[in-house]
């Protein structure tokens, strides 16, 4: 019962303490004008540089510049065009992205905000909130809580980038299971899945950005994991998994905090000082693609809502949202009560001798790494998997 209480993982608290570590480039990406990146077939603006191998106006590509790395590739969206979107369209009303995650989605929302033009009609919209997650439905339900915040405008699409504060034991059902323990993922699979369709039911193609290298050893070999987790989970979902990691390292495939300007090939600073979040150049790199592909998706509905269509609206600027201080990490559960934060119908009925103190007993060692996430992950296979022994079952 007592090795229970590692399963709230270190990065839980490491999270709350370095969540202020992306308000710097934050706030900076609503502050500046950034370039972005030149679309297949279009002609680069005034003193825009285009990336290489993005075709010139004669039609040659550019040249890639020494030690460039490879950027996310440009994918056309094919799945289907949602009718929601064509209607917004025809009636002349900005098209919505709505941005739902931790902090590390504050600074996906930077980057949109700033690839996806208000004069293009874009509406980008903060829904991330710092220190949540799906293990915290305790603290937040995410479900619940977003579907009332989109009650009255709903988004047409809706990119999702959660998973760095869920490095931890999830409580489900009265019991508390181990990270990427096979319950484990059976309970956050129904959440995300309850959720996915959630922000389809009312009108939103929906995307999930993976996370990038991490710094700490340790830590990164959970993110692989996580990441693993969700590719898989939203393949089965039909959701496009966006990967981030292979645009976050260096040439060797290592963590490194500049990497090359893709214009001209000179270092440049692409991430936080905590190992963990990126630069706003660095937000800006990993959602290229992803800005390319919402682009992709609204130009398809434009064509569907035909010539007739009014022009894209300018939309207003959003006021500056300055990200709240850093809050200092909740104190843990008592050692002898894992449960200490769930209902008292839900805690076992305790006996006199429970009530006794405890005698101090030596540090238990700290539970072995995850051990990675099976393929057979999703419903209705889940079920299954939530039969299955879990070793972090009380």
């Amino acid at each position: 019962m007592r090795a229970l209480l590692f399963l709230f993982d270190r990065t839980a608290v490491l999270f709350l303490g370095v969540a202020a570590g992306v308000a710097i480039g934050y706030a900076f990406g609503v502050r500046q004008q950034v370039e972005v990146p030149v679309e297949i077939g279009a002609t680069p603006e005034p003193g825009m540089v285009a990336p290489a191998g993005a075709p010139l106006p004669d039609g040659k590509p550019v040249p890639p510049v020494p030690g460039a790395l490879p950027e996310p590739p440009a994918v056309a969206e094919n799945r289907p065009i949602q009718p929601g979107i064509v209607n917004a369209i025809a009636a002349g009303r900005p098209i919505r992205v709505g941005v739902f995650g931790d902090s590390f989605g504050d600074g996906i929302w930077s980057a949109l905000y700033n690839q996806l033009s208000r004069k293009a009609g874009y509406q980008v919209i903060k829904y991330s909130q710092q220190a949540t997650g799906f293990t915290r439905y305790r603290t937040l339900n995410l479900e619940e809580h977003d579907r009332g915040r989109l009650a009255k405008a709903p988004v047409d699409v809706a990119v999702i980038s959660f998973g760095a504060n869920d490095m931890m034991g999830v409580a489900d059902g009265g019991h508390v299971y181990a990270l990427l323990t096979p319950n484990w993922k059976a309970a956050i699979a129904r959440r995300v899945t309850s959720y996915v369709q959630m922000l389809r039911d009312q009108g939103a193609i929906v995307y999930w950005v993976g996370l990038p290298k991490m710094r700490e050893t340790a830590y990164d070999a959970d993110v692989v994991r996580m990441n693993v987790f969700y590719r898989d989970l939203m393949g089965r979902l039909g959701v496009a998994f966006i990967e981030t990691a292979p645009y976050s390292v260096d040439a060797d495939g290592r963590y490194a905090a500049y990497l090359p300007d893709p214009a001209t090939g000179k270092p440049m600073l692409m991430r936080a000082n905590d190992g963990i979040h990126m630069s706003m150049n660095g937000y800006i790199r990993i959602t290229r693609g992803l800005a390319g592909r919402i682009k992709s998706y609204v130009g398809q509905a434009r064509g569907q809502a035909g010539e007739a269509a009014p022009p894209p609206p300018v939309v207003a600027p959003a006021p500056l949202v300055v990200p709240p201080p850093a809050k200092s990490a909740p104190r843990p559960p008592r050692l002898e009560d894992p449960l200490a934060n769930e209902s008292d119908a839900a805690k076992p009925a305790r006996s006199a001798t429970d009530t006794a103190k405890p005698a101090k007993a030596a540090p238990e060692p700290p539970p072995p790494p995850a051990k990675g996430a099976p393929v057979d992950l999703l419903p209705p296979e889940m079920r299954d998997d939530a039969a299955k022994p879990d070793s972090g079952t009380p």
